[in-house]
């Protein structure tokens, strides 16, 4: 990322810009408004540039120390959440405005809300000149990403009425279990998810196991089904050759009578 400040920095200015803004870039995608809209917003764009500027040009890299100071990350962190955890909400009060009755749009634009920077961190690379795409997020989702979409179909069923719980409380609780659980994963220097337990447990009931069982017992009846006929082919040329065998035995005795 220094490198590519130094020699790219458009590139790396825009990769900044696609860290802060991406999710209302996806969400405005979804919801047909134009992308561009939120660039309209100078004081944003003007707060985004000095903190990337900041973090890449300061003398001796002391922002960015400051910043990387553990009990100051863990203050930028809980505060993240707090905004996480806000733009689920009002991406789904948003999207509900347009469709009424569209659970998944719903579930969807609060999901790239919360997670848009995530979610887009393919085409991030590609500005970088990187192309990655085994580090797609869908498919190795984090503990961010996974947390924005249940906390998106918790909004979606209180916005429905399905959920009989005030929006101010889901907020309330919501933001309260982000905030602990990141912050304790910033602080442990952990990687692991919250959501890892309760996983292991649902998925096999729902999804079944891995596909390696059955491949191995494919495998397992094909080296069945592949070792028959050869059985049956080395059998019969043995068969065959006792039968010589014996003919030439008995073709023998009569000669011999």
């Amino acid at each position: 990322a220094v490198e590519l400040s130094r020699r790219h920095p458009i590139a790396s200015w825009l990769c900044a810009m696609l860290h802060c803004f991406g999710s209302y870039i996806l969400a405005d995608l979804l919801l047909g408004e134009p992308l561009i809209d939120y660039f309209s917003n100078n004081s944003s764009i003007l707060l985004a540039s000095a903190v990337w500027y900041l973090i890449f040009f300061c003398p001796l890299d002391l922002f960015y120390k400051c910043v990387c100071f553990l009990p100051v990350k863990l203050i930028f962190v809980a505060m993240k959440e707090v905004v996480r955890v806000r733009k689920i909400a009002v991406g789904i009060h948003h999207a509900h405005h347009h469709y009424h009755h569209g659970w998944f749009v719903m579930i969807a634009t609060g999901w790239v809300k919360g997670s848009g920077v995530a979610l887009m961190s393919n085409f991030e690379q590609l500005l970088r000149g990187v192309w990655k795409p085994e580090t797609n997020e869908i498919l190795h989702m984090s503990f961010p990403t996974k947390a924005s979409l249940y906390g998106a179909i918790l909004f979606t069923l209180q916005q429905t009425r399905w959920l009989p719980v005030s929006k101010a409380s889901l907020i309330f609780i919501f933001t309260m279990f982000m905030v602990s659980c990141k912050v304790f994963l910033t602080a442990t220097h952990s990687h692991s998810s919250p959501f890892d337990a309760l996983e292991g447990y649902i998925c096999p009931v729902l999804f079944g196991s891995a596909c390696g069982g059955d491949h191995h017992h494919d495998n397992h009846g094909g080296s069945h089904s592949g070792g028959g006929p050869g059985a049956q082919h080395s059998a019969m040329p043995a068969k065959s050759k006792e039968e010589l065998s014996e003919g030439s035995r008995k073709k023998k005795a009569k000669k011999a009578d």
